[in-house]
């Protein structure tokens, strides 16, 4: 039974997150995908968002190699970040479904403003109990926990490697940089 109202509660957070952006300004939006990072990468950062096809739009132009986005409030796993260069192909690559990350250097996402997801170990997860989490930044970049001796389980302060044991494994920094 629990799990049943933790499922209707989140419906109902994912609907009234719909309703809320419904019309939402360029503005709302530019505002919540620069939440995300830092003010100094912030002020000369690109803002970009989805249109209802799902081509990418540009809210703001920017000059400094990061890429804001303003995310869905109340959707799981579609949060406000900011990424540079390196972490953009990273994502291309994960949305792609490709069998590894092709950034070739380590990229750095900006995700001020928390976020959430569906878990702590499988990339691909659509359901379950989606996991809380704090401020931080992420370096995308292949952690292997046996040669980092970091932990895999999702805290919330200190840093952990989120999806551990894939190609898509990543360092979790659960403070403000």
């Amino acid at each position: 039974m629990k799990r049943y109202w933790r499922g209707v509660i989140w419906t109902v957070l994912l609907l009234h997150g719909l309703l809320a952006i419904a019309g939402e300004s360029k503005e709302d939006k530019i505002k919540r995908a620069l939440s995300a990072a830092p003010p100094e990468i912030a002020k000369d950062a690109k803002v970009v968002d989805f249109d209802d096809r799902g081509k990418m739009i540009v809210l703001r132009d920017g000059n400094n190699g990061f890429t804001c986005f303003p995310g869905t409030p109340g959707v799981v796993g579609d949060v406000a970040m900011c990424a540079d260069g390196p972490s953009m192909q990273w994502l291309n690559d994960i949305m792609a479904h490709k069998p590894k990350p092709t950034n070739t250097e380590p990229g750095v996402i900006y995700m001020l403003a928390g976020g959430t997801d569906w878990s702590a170990t499988d990339p691909y997860a659509k359901s379950g109990t989606p996991i809380e989490e704090p401020p931080h930044w992420m370096i995308m970049w292949p952690f292997d926990p046996k040669t980092s001796g970091l932990p895999t389980t999702p805290r919330q302060t200190g840093t952990w490697i989120m999806w551990a044991n894939t190609p898509w494994a990543h360092l979790m920094i659960n403070q403000r940089p």
